[in-house]
This record gives C-alpha cells, sequence and structure tokens, in this order.
C-alpha cells in the first residue's frame, strides 16, 4: 500500500461510535477556519494601559487562592501574583505550541499534499504562529518577563519531539490544549480581568476549538488503527506528559517575583484542596474522553494520578 493511501475506516468503530470521515471532518474546519480566524494584532487594544485594579487571570484560578498564605496577601498583592501567573501561563502555551508545530509537521510528511487533512493541519499551524506572537507580546505588555519550564523538561521534549509516535503526539496535543482552554473559557467572559486578557484568551478559545476537535477525531482512528504496541506506548507517554505538565503549570518563581517564600507557597498549592479540584475539573473532559478510546490503562493511568489531574 502506498504511504498516501488511507485505510477504509467505513466499518470502524470505537466506544464513541463510527470513526468519522478524515476528509470530510477536515474540509468542515477549513470551511470555519476561513470564516472564524482572527487577527490578534489587529483586533486587539495593545496600547491600551491596564486597568487599575482589574485582576490578570480570575483570582479562583491563581494557584494560591484559598490558602492561609492568600489569606494574608494584601489584595494588592494578590493581583500582582494574577500578572505573573498570567505570564508563566502563556509561557507555557508558547512552549506547548511550538512542540505542536512540529509535531503537525511530522504528521503531515508522508501524507498527500493536495489532502483536505494536510491543509488544515498547516492551517493550524499558522494558527499556532499567531497564538504564539500573541502570548509572547501578552507577555511584554505585562512587564513580567518569560517564565521558561524546567531545562530539564525542555531537554525532555526534544526526545518527544523525535520518538512520539502519532497518537502520543496527539494525546499531548490534547493535554496542552485542554486544560488551559477549560480555564481560559472561565477567564475571556469575567469582567474582573484585564480587558486585553480577555481578548487574547477569547481569541485562542475560538481557535483552539478547532484544533482540539482535530486532535480528538485523529488520536480517535490512530487508537484503532496503530499496532498494539503503539497503543502501549501512547498509554505510557501521554502518563508521562501529564506528570510533566502538571509539575510545569505554574512556574514557582512567581512566588518569589511577588516577595513570596518560594518553599512555603509550593507545599501550600500542593495541599490546597481548592487547586487540586480546580486542576482536576479542568482535565475532566480529557480524562473522560482518553478513558473512553482506551489511553488511561495499565500503568500511564497511575502516572496520570499520581499527576493530580485524574480523580
Amino acid at each position: 500500500m502506498s504511504p498516501f493511501t488511507e485505510p477504509d475506516l467505513t466499518l470502524l468503530r470505537d466506544a464513541l461510535g463510527p470513526l468519522r470521515d478524515r476528509e470530510r471532518l477536515a474540509e468542515r474546519l477549513l470551511e470555519a477556519s476561513r470564516k472564524h480566524s482572527h487577527d490578534p494584532d489587529a483586533e486587539l487594544d495593545w496600547d491600551a494601559p491596564f486597568e487599575p485594579g482589574a485582576w490578570y487571570w480570575p483570582p479562583e484560578l491563581v494557584s494560591l487562592y484559598g490558602t492561609p498564605l492568600w489569606r494574608r496577601m494584601s489584595e494588592e498583592q494578590r493581583i500582582d501574583l494574577s500578572r505573573h501567573e498570567a505570564a508563566a501561563l502563556a509561557s507555557l502555551g508558547v512552549w506547548f505550541e511550538i512542540i505542536l508545530m512540529q509535531l503537525l509537521v511530522r504528521h503531515i510528511y508522508d501524507k498527500s499534499l493536495t489532502s483536505h487533512h494536510v491543509g488544515y493541519a498547516l492551517t493550524e499551524i499558522a494558527d499556532e504562529c499567531r497564538h504564539s506572537m500573541m502570548f509572547a507580546r501578552l507577555i511584554r505588555k505585562g512587564g513580567t518577563g518569560a517564565y521558561p519550564v524546567p531545562r530539564v523538561y525542555h531537554h525532555l521534549a526534544r526526545v518527544l519531539k523525535t520518538v512520539s509516535t502519532t497518537p502520543g503526539s496527539f494525546a499531548a496535543t490534547l493535554l496542552g490544549e485542554e486544560v488551559l482552554d477549560w480555564m481560559q473559557r472561565l477567564t475571556f467572559p469575567d469582567e474582573r480581568v484585564q480587558p486585553l486578557v480577555r481578548g487574547v484568551t477569547r481569541i485562542h478559545v475560538v481557535e483552539e476549538a478547532r484544533h482540539v476537535r482535530y486532535a480528538r477525531e485523529e488520536l480517535r482512528r490512530q487508537m484503532v488503527t496503530a499496532p498494539r504496541w503503539e497503543r502501549q506506548f501512547t498509554r505510557l507517554s501521554c502518563g508521562e506528559a501529564a506528570r510533566v505538565f502538571s509539575t510545569c503549570f505554574v512556574s514557582p518563581a512567581v512566588y518569589d517575583a511577588v516577595g513570596l517564600d518560594r518553599r512555603q507557597a509550593v507545599a501550600e498549592v500542593r495541599a490546597s484542596g481548592h487547586r487540586r479540584e480546580v486542576m482536576q475539573a479542568g482535565a475532566k473532559r480529557l480524562t473522560d474522553f482518553l478513558d473512553d478510546i482506551g489511553v488511561l490503562r495499565g500503568p500511564g493511568r497511575r502516572l496520570w494520578r499520581s499527576s493530580g489531574l485524574l480523580a
């Protein structure tokens, strides 16, 4: 069989039902992209000053919310922490999107360049380029500087980009997109939050909805058609990705930046029942989906539990 020939999936299904036609889905996503893509440089007011007293991230989503340390912080210090955490999450988002773009390029390398599936992948790569520049511009505007992930995970991602299987790539993509997407859906309508941050999250939510649909359908396909070893490897790699994601989610350096004791802050976040509920709520739609299609099995499931993202 030619590497460009797709198997006939008309009779294949998973726990969620029949697999959808790849080309028809991609064609619909391309049409949606033509109608509902955004230009952050043109649509957002980057020159407007930040509003005094407004949050940069909803307070309930700030890592220390509800802890003893949070109760001792001034309102000004809490808002400043939200500014730094917004920058840390934007930094994490850029890191993930650069990884995602490379994984997508690998995915389409052997596929028909005239297919709608490849056309949509290229469209998504263009979206992610804009998102990465948008997040970087927001960090510059906020004046905090970027918060890179720890060096060990930065280099571990090089390994992921080299050895990741196709289903592993799409599972990691969803992990990087869906938890942040859940938080951003709470952020963009929240009038307590800075208008610029709300605008950035609104654009990201609209365009990421298409990316999530594309990744979910392709992961379903891969978990049905991939060899057994590849599915097993995906379960392990996805579990390890969840562990790394939860570790990197907010840089501990944000606590130094607002004058808090880093060790105490990290300890209180780890002990926070509210924070655990927030992270699990953010991941629930994803973990339910991964469970349905057979990703959360065996040792990989234990890694997900250790990450704190799976209840």
